[in-house]
Order: C-alpha cells, then structure tokens, then sequence
C-alpha cells in the first residue's frame, strides 16, 4: 500500500463543503474538516498537482502538502477523531471511545484514509433516511462503500444480504475489518473497477458523488426490484435538479430529499 499524501487547504467552511466534492473527482478519497481548514488525501502515486492548481485557483485557496505513512495514518487520525450520533437512531465512535448511551444502533469505525465515517453531511444524511425504510429480510446493494458504515448499518436493520463495493485497495481492507469488528454475518465485500450487476436488490445505497452516479444510475436502476428503494448522496443542493431529471426518466419516483449544510441526499422509488 502506497503512502498517502495530505493536502492543507485553508479555507472558510463553506469553501470546504464544495471543495470536497471537487477533490473527489480529482481521485482524493479522505477528507478532515475542521473550522479553518479542509485537510484531503491521495494515494501519493495519483496527484496531480497541475489539475489541483487549476482547481483552487477557482476559490483563491492555496494549500501546503505532506506526506503520510500508511503505519502513521491511525494516530494521526485518532488524535482527530470524535464520536458522532445521529438523533437517538445510531452512534458511530472508535474502539477507543467509551460506548455510546441512549442510541438504538452503535457502530465501531476505525477508517484507513477512507471515505465515510459519519461526521460528513453525506453520510449523515444517508442515515438518517435508512431510518425511515424498512430493512427487515432485503437485500442490499452499496455502491461506494468506503468504510462499510452504511452496509454494517443496513444489517444492523435486518438485511438478509448486503453486497458492498469499491474500487480501492484501502477501503475494501478497510470494510472488511469493520465488518468483523461489529460483528457482521451477512456483507459480502467485493472490489470492482465498473459497476455490471446480473442481479436486483430491494434496497441501493450510493453515496458518493454527481458524476459517478449520473454515469451508473442506468445500471443502478435495473438493479432495484420494482418496488425498491434508492437512496442517492454525496451530493450538493445545486447537484438536485439533474439527478431527479435522470432518476424520474429511468422511472424512478422521488420520495424526500434532505439537505445538511449545503449537501443534500435523495430518496427515490421505483
């Protein structure tokens, strides 16, 4: 495994917000917020310094680069790392925080540069709609997992089955360790560079940006059985309108969408 290389950029927090999903087209798959700064990771073999440039001179941000290596990632992180709770639904702390009180769900996640530990709008979001559906005995298709948040939570409702991919090397050890960390039966993770499903779930998760599910919503609705539901993140507030155009043309039907600080996360039918 490759080091990482950590990207600085200071920048007011709503900067940030529209900077994550811009770094996350140009390949950066981890991302720190905090009140003044946005920190972003790359595999260090995949910068591209050139098209970074061009992408913050858009917002006038410059940003400082260091190199982290892959046994130094868990302190780093865990010296930055707090618990998050949505409502009294679910938890989501380290194995070296206390336990949580008073939530119905609790998920351990300890993440190695990837994506999707909860503390962002996206993730957060995604959650949050998971409560109001019904995962009882479905199946389960999550598409970006990152982490595996989402997939350990959707067995955490009673999924009978849930597939979980990704596409990098980092994630899939990642999930798979949180998946036998909370004591998950029934996720099978898998690595895949295109998305070509031969089978229907009754439930997809996506979480993660406009141009990645704009170029595979065709395959993801032939993927949900009539009748299921789809549940789309990773998204801005401006993203709204070409998503729902492209799902209401596959024939979906919009249920909800939620908003968080300027991303928002889309409930569709089919």
């Amino acid at each position: 495994m490759s080091n990482y290389c950590e990207i600085s950029i200071p920048a007011e927090p709503a900067v940030q917000e529209l900077l994550v999903a811009e770094l996350a087209e140009l390949g950066f798959d981890g991302f720190e917020e905090s009140a003044d700064c946005l920190k972003a990771y790359i595999p260090e073999g995949e910068l591209q310094e050139n098209e970074l440039n061009i992408l913050l001179s858009k917002y006038s941000v410059k940003y400082s680069k260091s190199i982290i290596n892959k046994q130094n990632w868990n302190q780093l992180w865990e010296s930055n790392f707090e618990p998050v709770q949505v409502d009294d639904f679910v938890g989501i702390r380290a194995d070296f925080h206390p336990p949580f009180t008073g939530v119905v769900h609790e998920i351990v996640i300890t993440p190695k540069m990837s994506f999707g530990t909860g503390h962002h709008a996206t993730t957060w979001q995604v959650m949050k709609l998971m409560q109001e559906l019904d995962f009882s005995g479905k199946t389960v298709f999550d598409f970006g997992t990152g982490t595996g948040i989402l997939a350990i939570l959707a067995e955490k409702l009673g999924a009978k089955e849930v597939m979980a991919v990704d596409n990098d090397d980092w994630c899939i050890e990642n999930t798979s360790e949180n998946i036998l960390v909370n004591g998950c039966k029934h996720i099978d993770i898998q690595k895949v560079d295109s998305l070509i499903l031969n089978q229907q779930f009754d439930i997809i998760l996506a979480n993660i940006n406009r141009n990645i599910i704009l170029d595979n919503i065709e395959e993801l609705v032939k993927a949900t059985v009539p009748g299921g539901q789809v549940l789309l993140s990773g998204l801005l507030v401006s993203d709204e309108a070409d998503i729902r155009e492209a799902c209401v043309a596959l024939g979906l039907v919009h249920r909800k969408t939620v908003e968080r600080n300027g991303w928002i996360a889309l409930w569709f039918s089919r």
